[in-house]
């Protein structure tokens, strides 16, 4: 079953009813309005503060979308790029490529120029989606790009050099295009963070789709009733594929264009949002608001809030711990997964098993998992190794690199690159990141343990641990710490601190400073080591 009968189904059965509210709290004047209205009277988008479209309305746009590109003689199996900050349009589109046979490309809205020219080019992108934060880095590649190549404008007061949504699509049948879909279809190209060189394209089917539709709905007990809220971007395997528990129930999800703690409270709040999945800085800058009194719990409907979940990074204990005491009737679940296993899921905590905070937890619906030596042995119970998986999920290839889809991909199995170990109730812990992993003295250092001990200190808003060359040790570990706002502390109070720790674990360098993130919340460790000079670790990921 492709991920689009999906649509269908709920636009049949739940017609009516609202599938997608936008929020943009950047708007003061707030107004609620629906797609068609929106239509009627063509107003500037950012005149609104939210926007809504029922399940019908959704299945009629993607259709139109779909009737769009086969009118342009768009095939099977042809791409489209979308380069659009979250909104209303975004999923819309997406389907509408995926009801035509086509290959859905999301593309980071952090993409430089030249990162957009070559996503385009490595993709084999016929079309481009994209809205008007994007028009100065489009028209930078507009030249290098083929000729035959066509642009579409989402957005208003549209460059002549495009053509404007909104009105070829509203010139479509929203009726949907008799173009047979089976889960064996390639679906969606998405692309890897871009850690270590240019980013890599992971192809994934329609099956892996609707198996992440159907992981997430089971994982979090999803139903008909919840609503979610959706905070990260759309581009990324995590929000798509956790939005796909709300299709695959029918239920309601909230895009919310901000991440501030009053916007993520008054939209869970005023919407009613029963779901919501953070980011660690989100729920750290949440948790600080309410410490600081900036905001009150008593000042927001907060009852029918029941799950809060995190994904994309290792969880700090101490965050959850903290969580705790502000909202105790939480369910909490962690996921983990990676962009080649189709997002979040492959292993996850469970709801159930909140007193193991601090695992990734065990395999996800559907999937299977081991842990290899460098051989590609399995490691005794305890012992640190590599993080395999296995399941319906996990990426047909990297596009158009065979080597690279070998280094990875062997008899099914999907090696991870992160560095894990299993308790003895075969809970999963992830230790680090094979590459970041800190020899020093010959002793093997884990970044996330020494950061998960450092994030617990009171003053410590976030922390990275990188390694930096050392003629005697080869590397030592070094602590790059953001401390909270109007606080001081100093190097000798983190040493005290981390009295506790083990001593070869103990930073012997610590430098004060902002800890950058990506959009999907994960450290740019790259952007550290080639600030602070980790020479070995900077000459891997160049050659990568």
């Amino acid at each position: 079953m492709p991920i689009t009968d999906l649509l269908e189904r709920n636009s049949k059965l739940y017609g009516h009813e609202v599938a997608l509210v936008e929020i943009d709290p950047a708007v003061t004047e707030r107004q609620r309005v629906t797609w068609k209205e929106y239509e009627l009277v063509q107003p500037t988008r950012t005149e609104f503060y939210r926007r809504e479209i029922t399940w019908s309305v959704f299945d009629e746009k993607a259709n139109r979308v779909a009737n769009l590109l086969l009118s342009l003689g768009i095939q099977r199996g042809q791409k489209c790029a979308i380069l659009l900050m979250n909104c209303l349009e975004w999923l819309p589109i997406y389907f509408g490529i995926l009801k035509a046979g086509a290959i859905a490309v999301p593309l980071n809205f952090r993409y430089t120029s030249d990162e957009i020219e070559y996503c385009v080019k490595k993709a084999d992108a016929d079309i481009l989606f994209y809205g008007p934060e994007f028009i100065g880095r489009v028209e930078d590649i507009i030249d290098h790009l083929d000729k035959d190549h066509h642009l579409f404008f989402v957005g208003d007061s549209c460059p002549s050099y495009a053509d404007d949504y909104y009105r070829q699509v509203s010139n479509c049948s929203s009726i949907a295009p008799k173009i047979l879909i089976e889960d064996k279809d390639k679906a969606a190209i998405y692309f890897s963070s871009g850690t270590t060189g240019m980013p890599k394209a992971i192809l994934h089917n329609h099956l892996a789709l609707m198996q992440s539709a159907q992981m997430e709905a089971m994982h979090h007990a999803t139903t008909k009733n919840d609503v979610f809220l959706c905070i990260p971007p759309l581009y990324h395997t995590g929000a798509k594929m956790h939005w796909f528990g709300s299709l695959y129930t029918g239920s309601r999800a909230v895009l919310l264009k901000g991440n501030s703690p009053s916007a993520i409270m008054n939209a869970v709040s005023n919407e009613g949002c029963t779901i919501v999945w953070l980011l660690v800085p989100w729920a750290q800058d949440l948790l600080i608001a309410l410490d600081s009194g900036e905001i009150k719990l008593e000042d927001y409907r907060t009852s029918q809030w029941r799950l809060m979940h995190i994904g994309a990074q290792p969880v700090p204990p101490s965050l959850i711990r903290h969580w705790f005491q502000y909202f105790p009737n939480h369910q909490y679940d962690t996921n983990y997964g990676l962009s080649e296993s189709t997002g979040p899921g492959c292993v996850h905590l469970g709801m159930e098993n909140v007193n193991k905070v601090g695992a990734i937890g065990i395999p996800g619906y559907g999937w299977e998992t081991k842990i290899v030596d460098e051989n590609g042995k399995k490691v005794k119970q305890g012992e640190v190794g590599e993080l395999c998986v296995k399941g319906p999920g996990v990426m047909l290839e990297y596009y158009k690199d065979p080597e690279a889809t070998k280094e990875v991909l062997k008899k099914g199995w999907l090696f991870t690159g992160d560095m894990a170990q299993q308790d003895e109730d075969g809970f999963i812990f992830l230790v680090d990141r094979k590459k970041d992993v800190i020899i020093s003295g010959g002793e093997n250092l884990y970044p996330v343990q020494i950061e998960a001990f450092i994030s617990a200190m009171p003053k410590v808003h976030d922390v990275a641990v990188i390694g930096l060359p050392d003629k005697r040790l080869g590397e030592i570990a070094t602590a790059i710490i953001q401390i909270k706002d109007g606080m001081e502390c100093t190097e000798d109070e983190i040493n005290q601190f981390c009295l506790d720790l083990p001593r070869y674990k103990r930073p012997r360098k610590i430098i004060f400073a902002d800890v950058p993130r990506n959009a999907t919340g994960k450290i740019e460790k790259p952007k550290l080591r080639e600030r602070y000079g980790s020479s070995r670790i900077v000459e891997m990921e160049n050659k990568g």
